[in-house]
């Protein structure tokens, strides 16, 4: 498969050294800032005791990318992992005609390139900074033989794995088993909000993708996604308040796909 890789130089940060026990090194402090939002518990390095944060600080380098910066491309060698602390990445894949399909947008927390990192194969996936990024990166060596050494990071790596599975599963959902578009966004629109849910609060959450985002994920076109959301807001299915979507009639878009 042929890959056209734009190449935008990334911007190193310069790593400081000194006394760990006089002061957390920066790296630690923007690990430790964004491990413990709400989804913690799903984060390789959530919760993890001090001392195992600061030998997967000594590991890692923070790199800052641009945006359109590629991290890493579709059929390259997979050479380690990234953390995400700043910025919105988006995965992609493309087809020997050049199309593409858009997977996910991995945020701050998130661990990209872990498949193929892990199989010591190449990257089934493009990741490509919407904006600009900072991200700990890890190369595989040293990676594998940190989760040698710390059984409950490995354990979370197992647990995103498992994530992935799911989301890809999602995927396939989306293109190969609902009939129409409004079906296929009436799914992804619960998916996202089901995700967010907590128990007994209405189904909301916040929508950070574009709808030519949106309409890459789902097999669609972008102008297709703009006419459906008028039309579920217009038939008070969703209601959305600037980023936030908001669930207003779930068995009404449930009916889309039940038909």
């Amino acid at each position: 498969m042929t890959n056209r890789v734009r190449i935008v130089p990334k911007i190193r940060q310069r790593r400081r050294r000194g006394s760990a026990r006089a002061r957390r090194p920066p790296r630690l402090r923007a690990i430790e800032s964004y491990v413990i939002g709400s989804f913690s518990k799903e984060r390789l390095l959530g919760n993890l005791p001090r001392p195992v944060l600061e030998g997967f600080e000594a590991l890692s380098s923070l790199e800052s990318y641009p945006k359109g910066a590629i991290l890493f491309a579709e059929g390259q060698g997979a050479h380690g992992v990234y953390i995400l602390s700043n910025g919105r990445v988006k995965l992609t894949a493309s087809s020997a005609e050049g199309k593409s399909l858009l997977l996910r947008v991995a945020g701050p927390g998130d661990v990209i390139g872990l498949p193929g990192t892990l199989s010591e194969k190449t990257y089934v996936l493009t990741a490509e900074a919407l904006e600009p990024v900072e991200a700990n990166f890890i190369s595989r060596g040293p990676f594998m033989q940190f989760l040698r050494d710390h059984s409950e990071a490995a354990l979370r790596v197992a647990r995103i794995l498992n994530e992935i599975y799911h989301e890809t599963f999602q995927e396939i959902r989306y293109l190969g088993l609902s009939g129409s578009a409004a079906e296929k966004l009436a799914r992804f629109l619960l998916d996202v909000a089901a995700s967010h849910a907590q128990n007994g609060s209405q189904l909301r959450a916040t929508l950070t993708l574009t709808h030519e985002e949106i309409a890459t994920m789902i097999g669609v076109a972008r102008e297709t996604v703009s006419r459906l959301f008028a039309s579920f807001k217009r038939e008070q299915l969703i209601e959305v308040h600037g980023s936030t979507l908001v669930i207003a009639n779930k068995a009404g878009l449930e009916k889309l796909f039940r038909a």
